[in-house]
């Protein structure tokens, strides 16, 4: 049901969801619009509910008056949605490929993927070290620190070393 509040002309379809020209909240993103701090412009900040920090801070357009910003609307909020979520995304998959690498060597047993998965606990982090063997079975693994460094070399040491932890 469409509520339409005439103190700020905000309307919304649910209880969660705010269309105001420079608060937008809907689709589990809210879009805000604020002063740029670095210029005389705007700027619009997008957060995913349930997360402190915002995912994307960028330029917003002034409107016709060249004082104030443009509303925000439908189209531009869908817009911002989209970009936001495909910035999240690559982070994501960055912060993976970090987190998570993988390497494979050839030895006279056959092929062996070593793969380095680091926690990054803020106590106690730690790198879990791994080895599979073509079928994908588990041969062995170790945990070790997190800022071990995983490459050709350093694989086929720890292979030949009988997979003892790493020092």
């Amino acid at each position: 049901m469409q509520e339409i509040d005439s103190n700020n002309d905000t309307f919304s379809t649910d209880d969660d969801a705010i269309h105001d020209a420079r608060l937008w909240r809907d689709e589990g993103w809210t879009a805000r619009v604020i002063k740029n701090e670095d210029d005389d412009g705007w700027a619009v900040e997008m957060t995913r509910d349930g997360e402190r920090e915002p995912a994307l801070i960028g330029p917003w357009t002034m409107g016709r008056d060249k004082k104030n910003p443009k509303p925000l609307d439908k189209s531009a909020f869908n817009t911002l949605v989209k970009t936001a979520s495909e910035f999240r995304r690559r982070s994501e998959q960055q912060l993976h490929a970090q987190l998570h690498k993988h390497i494979t060597v050839d030895t006279a047993e056959g092929r062996i993927k070593v793969t380095l998965d680091i926690v990054p606990d803020e106590d106690f982090p730690y790198a879990d070290l791994s080895a599979w063997d073509e079928m994908g079975d588990l041969l062995a693994k170790v945990q070790t620190a997190p800022n071990y460094k995983l490459s050709a070399d350093s694989a086929e040491r720890w292979i030949a070393s009988g997979y003892r932890r790493p020092n």
